[in-house]
């Protein structure tokens, strides 16, 4: 994760090669609005070109920690998913507890405000110490921008992921087998997966899915991998218009996760559909609501509250120059009334 050894460039031959102070300069790259924005960004400009490390010049000239934290929700573009998504919500919860439980505030962004270059938006700015991004959505481009900077950075998402930063998150291809095997065990033989196969963390699901009904010997055909937005509102209207499509083609759902799994039964149970006797519908994530909702959602639990404790942990790993590791947490089928 450390740079090469092109960043030879000192604070003071960047100053001098600028003509000005080298108090300037840092002010300059910790975008202190004392300074004008033209020489700021005459002074950035020059850091970029002779390969003048602006986050590790920061982590220097910073006299104390900023004691913060920024959580980014790594939302992709062509979703409607938003931070008011209760497993977001449960997520950035945890997160919030388990920082304040080590002393650091929680500065909550997303991935569109926090701009292209993350690491210069938060760390070199000292707007914080360190980054938890949550999701690696379809494309990890801009997580490993940060990741090459050096700042201190961890990604909830899938750990299996071959990257040079740390990754914690749950264990999904175990997840979606056991979701598939559930319901195959109360009688599924026709089994539709509910997502976005593409997703980093859905694709595991999809593959657990997909080995489960391979070992049954049940129907894999495409038409029961139907794609859709980790939303609600996309969800209800995918499962509504396949039925009037094609009619009732399946008799079990897994869904990437409770808010697909919610939309799915919302638009069953409008057409009438008997949930679970005519179609069992499994969840993903656990959240609140899936336990008060009719009839109650079974449902894939992740532990949320284990993860945000392993991910404080390892960015506290690296402030404190100490390795650290991608760690995959263990899942728990959570049995309730949507299944036969």
């Amino acid at each position: 994760m450390s740079l090469s050894n092109e960043n030879k460039l000192t604070l003071a031959g960047l100053a001098k090669l600028a003509g000005v102070s080298t108090s300037t300069v840092s002010r300059a790259l910790n975008d202190n609005p004392l300074i004008k924005k033209e020489t700021r960004e005459s002074l950035q400009a020059l850091a970029k070109q002779h390969n003048f490390s602006l986050n590790r010049a920061a982590s220097r000239l910073r006299t104390q920690k900023t004691n913060v934290v920024a959580v980014i929700l790594n939302l992709i573009d062509d979703t409607d998913q938003s931070i008011s998504d209760p497993f977001l919500l449960k997520v950035v919860g945890d997160l919030n507890q388990a920082l304040n439980q080590k002393g650091y505030e929680l500065l909550l962004s997303n991935s569109h405000m926090a701009q292209d270059d993350w690491a210069n938006y938060f760390i070199s700015s000292s707007r914080a110490d360190g980054i938890i991004v949550i999701g690696q959505g379809k494309s990890t481009e801009q997580v490993e921008k940060v990741a090459m900077s050096g700042a201190p950075l961890v990604v909830w998402g899938d750990p299996n992921t071959k990257s040079n930063y740390a990754v914690v998150g749950s264990n999904n291809d175990l997840g979606g087998y056991k979701a598939t095997q559930h319901l195959i065990s109360g009688g599924c033989k026709r089994i539709l997966f509910l997502g976005d196969p593409e997703h980093a963390e859905m694709s595991e699901r999809h593959k657990g899915y997909s080995r489960a009904i391979k070992e049954a010997k049940l129907d894999n055909s495409n038409e029961l991998t139907l794609s859709c937005d980790i939303t609600s509102k996309v969800a209800y209207e995918k499962i509504g218009d396949a039925v009037l499509a094609k009619g009732l083609f399946f008799d079990g759902i897994v869904a990437t996760s409770d808010m697909v799994a919610l939309g799915a039964m919302k638009a069953l149970k409008e057409r009438y559909i008997n949930i679970p006797n005519d179609v069992s519908i499994i969840g993903f994530d656990d959240i609140a609501m899936a336990e008060l909702f009719h009839p109650a959602l079974t449902t894939i639990k992740q532990d949320t509250k284990s993860a945000a404790k392993i991910m404080v942990e390892q960015l506290l790993n690296q402030f404190n120059n100490q390795a650290t590791k991608s760690v995959v947490l263990d899942v728990e089928l959570i049995k309730r009334m949507s299944t036969r």
